[in-house]
């Protein structure tokens, strides 16, 4: 390849990334920027929104009000409030990784092959979410050692990871499988197409602070938006994997089994709801922001 060539092809690269377009390529080291980037935005997420995800969490698995779940975290003292914290730092690196490349990975092939931009969108969502739930152990470590009732059983992950392979299997890693992918699948697909739809109608900053402002503010609400939409699969899905052994219920059988627990009220599933907009609203902020922020030193 010739050097008028290669710099050409450098320079439509570039333009395409400033325009917010990834551009599949080769290169190892173009691999290695998209994994820190996914990664940079994860870590600091969940350093800085994990304690309020715990507390959503105690209101997810007893239905409680917040100041009960608080009471509970304060009981057990700062020690707990990272309990669990390194499975979720672990699977958002990754996850965060996954999300983007394999969904750009899916989506170019069916736009060179003239499918319909949002049904290629669509598809390539379901895609990255499915690849996406391959990491669920660590989603379903996270919640044994979140989960009081376990406190005194498991150590730590490690701990908690050699009982689990030991007595129960690999099954056991995937017990709520279902949900997970009923969630993955749509809400990233969602999320992909209205941040396409957003991204087109902001206008372009040139500032570094405006432009984080405002992928700030537009990942924070299609997050809190989509999370407070598939928010009932969190609940089963938490309620699942609260159980150790015994049989693998199905979606429906956990649904209807909350819902007499809960009242037979359907409203009860939200309980933790608004605390969940706000630990959205957070992290898809800090995620959407920092990712841009990552993208744009490294590139």
């Amino acid at each position: 390849m010739s050097c008028d060539c290669k710099k050409r092809m450098d320079m439509t690269e570039q333009q395409l990334i400033k325009d917010g377009v990834s551009v599949p390529t080769p290169s190892i080291l173009v691999h290695w920027k998209e994994f820190v980037c996914g990664g940079g935005s994860a870590f600091c997420n969940i350093i800085i929104s994990y304690p309020l995800n715990k507390l959503i969490f105690r209101q997810m698995m007893h239905g409680v009000e917040a100041t009960f779940a608080l009471n509970q975290l304060q009981k057990e003292g700062l020690g707990f409030l990272y309990r669990g914290m390194l499975p979720p730092l672990m699977q958002r690196t990754l996850s965060m990784s996954l999300m983007f490349g394999v969904y750009d990975e899916s989506l170019q092939p069916l736009l060179n092959n003239n499918v319909n931009p949002y049904v290629a969108k669509s598809i390539a969502g379901v895609v990255a979410g499915c690849v996406e739930a391959t990491l669920m152990p660590f989603e379903r470590v996270q919640t044994l050692l979140i989960h009081p009732k376990f406190h005194q059983k498991f150590q730590n992950t490690a701990d908690a990871t050699r009982h689990i392979a030991r007595h129960y299997g690999i099954k056991e890693f995937y017990r709520g499988l279902t949900p997970i992918l009923l969630r993955n699948g749509p809400s990233n697909a969602m999320f992909f197409i209205i941040r396409d739809e957003v991204k087109q109608r902001l206008p372009q900053q040139e500032l570094l602070l405006y432009a984080s402002l405002q992928n700030f503010i537009a990942g924070a609400s299609i997050g809190a938006f989509l999370s407070t939409l598939f928010y009932p699969l969190n609940v089963i899905k938490i309620a699942m994997q609260c159980e150790l052994g015994g049989p693998h219920r199905t979606v429906m059988y956990e649904f209807r089994y909350l819902l007499r627990k809960r009242g037979s009220n359907f409203a009860n599933f939200y309980h933790g709801a608004l605390l969940n907009i706000s630990r959205a609203f957070l992290s898809w902020g800090i995620i959407n922001a920092s990712y841009e922020i990552f993208r744009k030193h490294l590139y």
